[in-house]
């Protein structure tokens, strides 16, 4: 399963907001200027996170001069859709999983839901 570690998470938080590539520095700058344990974070950490996020394939960057700029691979929903049908495979009973699902929703997404489900394409 492709999860996001606390890091990683807040990295693509930035990521996503953006609507052009960033670079390190812009990201280390606009992530809270200390991790949970206190310390200020570095700007080498949070390189290596964004590299590490390149080799999962959350990213991609470009060279912008001698640095590289980095940008989400793909967006926050179509990531969020992805770590659901992957918790609906290994999930085991899926019918059962989505009732429990189904169940947590607020009329308001449950009327949602349904509507998008209305207007789908057959397959």
């Amino acid at each position: 399963m492709r999860k996001l570690g606390d890091l990683e998470a807040l990295v693509m938080e930035q990521l996503w907001a953006s609507t052009e590539p960033l670079s390190v520095r812009q990201v280390l700058e606009a992530l809270p200027t200390t991790g949970p344990d206190g310390r200020n974070r570095a700007y080498t950490t949070v390189m290596t996170v964004m590299d590490n996020l390149f080799h999962k394939s959350f990213v991609v960057r470009e060279r912008s001069g001698r640095a590289y700029v980095y940008r989400a691979s793909q967006t926050r929903a179509e990531h969020t859709a992805e770590v659901m049908e992957d918790a609906l495979t290994h999930g085991g009973d899926r019918g059962a999983a989505l009732m429990h699902f189904v169940d947590q929703l607020t009329p308001e997404e449950a009327a949602q839901l349904r509507a998008l489900l209305g207007s789908r394409e057959p397959s």
